[in-house]
């Protein structure tokens, strides 16, 4: 056990060296909320998915309680995290300009906790691993990700076991993306049409679509946040910008859970 008897707040947090980490480079009195909101959102992050491999730990231990735990977790984080975007829209595109040009070539599309979400929820682009190369170890931690199940997986491996969905060995293969299985929308169905009887497993298919949805209002408030504040130009980090995030609104993790309203 550490020695905690020389503990204060400040030390626990170490507040010293998080509070020195705002380093603005322009000299603009704007920056600092540009650097707070984006290191918040990383440390927010962490968490979420730390979360997340509790929830699939606990998923493969057969704890399925322990995994709603951290699944509703996830999901409250996420409902903060589209909360923040308002503190980044009170910069005005004039404030945001006198800045920009400084940061250069940095973008949170560089951003591999991000990434490392996005790949833990399923969402599995290998070339979207090009924009960490100059990281070996952000590479290292996103190649153990594809290595491993998804979120979804590991829940649909839950549901295979729970009800026999014969799902195909395919869709339980980590590495790349995911395909809509109709061996996995029966199952759920079944989950849907009986949940006296399945109820553990229908409470872990609603906490999956509460965490979708609101990771698609974080990625709309994203789209929406970048063209108050920019318009259409391109993204410092080479991407068409507010085009680009558009193309991310049409990505689906859990598909099977939102079909399965329709055939009920």
């Amino acid at each position: 056990m550490a020695d905690t008897s020389e503990f204060s707040y400040g030390s626990h947090l170490q507040l010293d060296k998080l509070l020195s980490t705002q380093v603005p480079v322009s000299g603009r009195h704007d920056e600092l909320l540009f650097i707070i909101q984006h290191q918040t959102s990383e440390l927010w992050f962490r968490l979420v998915l730390a979360e997340i491999d509790a929830a699939r730990s606990r998923l493969k231990a057969g704890d399925l309680r322990g995994a709603l735990k951290a699944l509703k977790r996830v999901a409250v984080v996420l409902y903060h995290l589209v909360q923040s975007w308002e503190v980044l829209r009170q910069l005005d595109p004039v404030d945001f300009l006198s800045f920009r040009g400084d940061l250069g070539e940095a973008s949170g599309f560089q951003s591999w906790q991000y990434r490392l979400l996005e790949f833990a929820l399923g969402n599995r682009e290998r070339h979207m691993l090009d924009a960490h190369r100059d990281r070996p170890e952000a590479i290292a931690q996103l190649e153990a990700e594809l290595s491993r199940p998804s979120l979804y997986q590991e829940c649909l491996i839950v549901l295979d076991a729970g009800i026999g969905a014969e799902i195909p060995i395919e869709a339980l293969v980590p590495g790349g993306g995911y395909e809509q299985q109709q061996a996995v929308l029966d199952g759920w169905a079944v989950v849907y049409r009986d949940r006296a009887r399945h109820a553990e497993l229908y409470d872990l298919a609603e906490q999956l679509i509460e965490i979708e949805d609101r990771f698609r209002c974080w990625r709309f408030n994203h789209v929406t946040t970048v063209e108050r504040v920019i318009g259409a130009k391109g993204g410092t980090g080479g991407t068409s910008g507010v085009h680009y995030l558009r193309r991310m609104l049409d990505v689906v993790l859990f598909p099977e859970l939102w079909e399965v309203r329709t055939v009920l």
